[in-house]
């Protein structure tokens, strides 16, 4: 199992607060896959994953977490680690 990275940012935008925890620029393509939806509204409701494939490969993995706004910054990190260690470690 590969070490679970860190958060990188959390900003606030108009609905979700996004949390990075890889620089998108690391990838070829993001995605919202509905498998990582639904993996994320265990931990939070109406959460959203993005997911990237990396240049000269053919792994993706979560690139960020959006959580809902109402949530808080501090509770989005929380929720959002929580969504990234389930996945990965899937």
């Amino acid at each position: 199992m590969t070490d679970m990275p860190d958060i990188q940012s959390v900003e606030t935008e108009d609905e979700y607060i996004h949390v990075r925890f890889r620089d998108p620029d690391e990838f070829d393509t993001i995605r919202t896959p509905d498998w990582a939806e639904h993996a994320a509204r265990d931990v939070s409701e109406g959460a959203e994953v993005r997911t990237g494939k990396r240049k000269e490969s053919d792994d993706w993995e979560v690139q960020s977490v959006l959580i809902k706004k109402q949530a808080g910054e501090d509770t989005a990190r929380d929720e959002a680690k929580q969504i990234l260690e389930k996945i990965e470690s899937e």
